[in-house]
């Protein structure tokens, strides 16, 4: 796509975005998720979507919103704790779900992003989670355990969302709102991203970029983030 990688919005930046894509999506909860992007989505009615995300979102935001359509045909996922719609449809079986570790999950993007085409972890060794993969016994520091094969990812794209970008590609993420985005980024095959502030080459402070643009194929700046807190909690008044 060489350095031309700006489209206008969303909907251009997805419009190559089919029935049956492998979509790694950044955030985490509901920080950092890619709102334009998703939003796209669901107005374009892609189907039997694979999503790679930390978590499944809410029931009327994030990638809830992608399930309350039924556009999701797999989530492969962390944590899914807050989402009621997901919850009904994994226990009708509408929904195919592989849940793995978060360390796990992080690891296998970043595995992605270096070429590796797998790792290794001690996590879930025993457990439900390795039904059906390789183990290897490894010595560490004097001990010898069992470790746990895991593949990297395959996705068709990846979404990201960033605090500010240049046209370039190279990518700024804001406080928590980096969790899963860099490693996400560095993963797809294609890697949108959607980014609050957009900003000329040369803008950006080189020490402060956490995504290179050599990762990033199509920017936009979107608009009207709504940043919900996924859940509230004060102290009661004395």
């Amino acid at each position: 796509m060489g350095l031309n990688k700006v489209v206008t919005n969303a909907k251009e930046a997805i419009q190559d975005i089919q029935d049956n894509a492998v979509i790694m999506l950044g955030g985490f909860g509901l920080c950092g998720i890619p709102e334009n992007c998703i939003a796209a989505l669901v107005e374009k009615d892609v189907k039997n979507i694979t999503c790679i995300s930390n978590n499944a979102g809410v029931d009327n935001f994030g990638i809830g919103l992608l399930l309350q359509k039924k556009q999701v045909k797999k989530m492969i996922a962390s944590y899914v704790g807050e989402n009621a719609e997901f919850e009904r449809q994994l226990l009708s079986g509408e929904l195919e779900v592989e849940l793995i570790p978060q360390g796990t999950l992080a690891t296998r993007c970043m595995a992605t992003g270096y070429g590796m085409p797998v790792i290794y972890t001690p996590a879930g060794v025993g457990t439900e989670v390795a039904e059906g993969k390789e183990t290897r016994r490894f010595t560490m520091y004097g001990e010898e355990k069992e470790y746990l094969m895991e593949k990297a990812f395959e996705s068709d794209f990846a979404i990201v969302k960033a605090w500010k970008g240049d046209k370039l590609g190279n990518l700024v993420y804001k406080d928590t709102a980096r969790n899963f985005n860099p490693m996400m980024a560095m993963a797809g095959k294609i890697t949108i991203a959607e980014v609050e502030i957009l900003v000329e080459p040369g803008e950006l402070d080189p020490n402060e970029i956490h995504t290179p643009g050599i990762y990033v194929h199509k920017i936009f700046q979107g608009e009207n983030y709504e940043k919900r807190i996924e859940q509230l909690t004060v102290r009661k008044k004395d």
